[in-house]
């Protein structure tokens, strides 16, 4: 099988210097209208701070009504990019198990084209059980469902670098494959890995990735996984400072200064980039009271 250590000069933002902590925002596209994203999406493109624009990767609701709506992301985040024009966008994070790696492959080429090169491109194992068993996708144990998140990575890596790609995994093969055209950012748009198993997907984050986004939780675990991070990283000969972090921040409308209080520290940590959660219903005044709440962080 190919193996496959990331260049460290792929295109897009970069771990911060001293200009501090940059942000992002989050509209899952669960409990929402399209046109409610819409119009959160066009007056944060307009907002500077906002440095990038995610979704999120499920076919239902989480932790809510399973029968509520819930949007496609990526189909969503398509639509989006073409409604802005200097937001980054991604999907928080692409459940590997959901499409065979080589489609999503192209999926990203694609929309690194129809964006101008902004996207960042989120990857993770999967870990949705009730939605899995719902569309029947076999998420497998978490040895072979690991097994199978390193694989998709190398034929992805592959797919948007080579001019052709054969690949024989345990999970994936390719026989001379094309996927034309390539992406904008060279050699690839950035690799955002989501997730905290140490043994495993922190190792993956290190080989390959280019950032890594906790998911939430402690700022002093967000401290420890960075240093484990760290370990993997001496195991490929690479500089640990090449991985942009991020983390998920979340916006409480009836205590919005609580945003400024997690944002402030985490900053301190020196996590590069905070990714607000804004809640349905979204409305673009959320952006505002974020912006204010975060201001000279």
């Amino acid at each position: 099988r190919t193996g496959c250590t990331m260049e460290p000069d792929a295109v897009g933002p970069r771990p911060r210097d001293d200009g501090g902590m940059r942000f992002g925002f989050k509209t899952s596209p669960q409990s929402t209208t399209w046109d409610d994203l819409l119009a959160v999406w066009k007056a944060a493109d307009d907002i500077e701070l906002f440095e990038s624009g995610w979704t999120f990767d499920h076919f239902e609701p989480i932790f809510s009504d399973r029968s509520g709506p819930c949007l496609e992301g990526w189909i969503t985040l398509t639509a989006l990019a073409q409604a802005t024009t200097r937001l980054r966008v991604g999907v928080l994070v692409t459940g590997v198990p959901y499409r065979h790696p080589a489609v999503l492959a192209n999926m990203a080429a694609t929309l690194d084209q129809i964006s101008h090169g902004r996207l960042e491109l989120g990857l993770g194992a999967g870990w949705n059980t009730d939605e899995a068993n719902a569309y029947g996708i076999d998420l497998l144990d978490i040895k072979d469902r690991m097994d199978r998140f390193d694989e998709a990575c190398d034929v992805i890596v592959s797919l948007l670098t080579q001019e052709r790609s054969t690949y024989a995994g345990t999970h994936y093969a390719l026989d001379e494959a094309y996927c034309e055209p390539k992406a904008i950012q060279q050699p690839h748009p950035p690799i955002c890995i989501g997730g905290s198993g140490e043994k495993r997907t922190l190792r993956t984050v290190a080989r390959v990735a280019q950032h890594w986004n906790y998911v939430g939780g402690p700022v002093a675990e967000f401290e420890r996984l960075k240093g484990v991070i760290a370990e993997h990283c001496a195991t490929f000969d690479r500089d640990p400072a090449e991985i942009m972090t991020s983390a998920h921040l979340h916006l409480n409308r009836d205590d919005p200064a609580a945003l400024r209080a997690q944002a402030e520290e985490f900053a301190a940590a020196g996590l590069d980039l905070g990714i607000v959660y804004l809640p349905p219903p979204h409305t673009p005044a959320d952006l505002e009271t974020v912006a204010e709440m975060v201001a000279g962080i």
